[in-house]
């Protein structure tokens, strides 16, 4: 019988689309930033939001070399987008630009059908749930607060605070050392056979994956999981995870 409940978020307990690569989209961004003292053209935002994001990612590998999944804070180009227009930026402003960033690119959010039963049974058998998501917080925690789901994790480990994503397998370790879990009743629950499936091999615990209309293609790969549903149907999880 499992303990521990890894979740994985976007794919898994909330279905989402997004769409950066629009013109439109950037000359919203670049409009916020008008807005706020920081003059640019979607286009002009657009290459140095690339460019500092590229030059973030440079230095993290330079800090962490043993790291292949390197995931960096979006907070920090955010900012210096600001500066680099001579604007010095508050926190709270940086974090009101991550909103009307993440929300400009949202074309829609929502949670499966089943997700809330599915915690609320865990949590009243009194399992840990604990949340492992590629993600940046300045995007996801506000997101997790909106749909209602932060109460009821454990814990959540988001990948732009650790500098490195799934399936970097020590990603997983820093969740698995934190909370010091007992691997063998532990189970990572994903939508994606590679970062969600391979890493929770790469450390020696139990997972089901579940398949998705956004999940990663499956033809060609094999698929490492303990168990395994095919239709996207989230309702049918309970009966595998807390009948085994």
């Amino acid at each position: 019988m499992y303990q521990n409940y890894i979740f994985d978020l976007y794919g898994t307990l909330i279905d989402i689309r997004t769409d950066e690569s629009g013109d439109d989209f950037w000359e919203t961004v670049a409009e916020f930033y008008c807005e706020n003292g920081a003059v640019y053209t979607g286009k002009e935002v657009r290459r140095e939001y690339h460019r500092l994001s590229k030059i973030e990612a440079r230095l993290l590998h330079l800090i962490h070399p043993l790291y292949r999944n390197i995931d960096i804070k979006l907070e920090k180009v955010f900012a210096k987008l600001y500066k680099l227009k001579g604007v010095n930026p508050t926190e709270k402003l940086v974090a009101q630009t991550a909103v009307k960033f993440r929300k400009a690119s949202t074309k829609f959010i929502e949670l499966y059908d089943g997700v809330i039963d599915l915690l609320d049974s865990l949590k009243k058998a009194n399992k840990n749930v604990y949340l492992l998501s590629n993600a940046q917080r300045c995007f996801t925690y506000p997101e997790l607060l909106e749909l209602g789901l932060v109460d009821f994790f454990d814990g959540i480990f988001i990948s732009s605070d650790c500098a490195c994503s799934k399936p970097q397998k020590t990603f997983f370790d820093k969740l698995i050392r934190h909370y010091k879990l007992d691997k063998s009743k532990t189970i990572m629950i994903g939508n994606d056979c590679i970062t969600d499936m391979l890493g929770a091999k790469s450390v020696g615990i139990d997972s089901l994956y579940i398949h998705q209309d956004i999940s990663t293609p499956l033809e060609g790969k094999k698929l490492y999981c303990n168990y395994k549903i095919m239709d996207g149907d989230v309702t049918k999880i309970k009966e595998y995870i807390l009948c085994s």
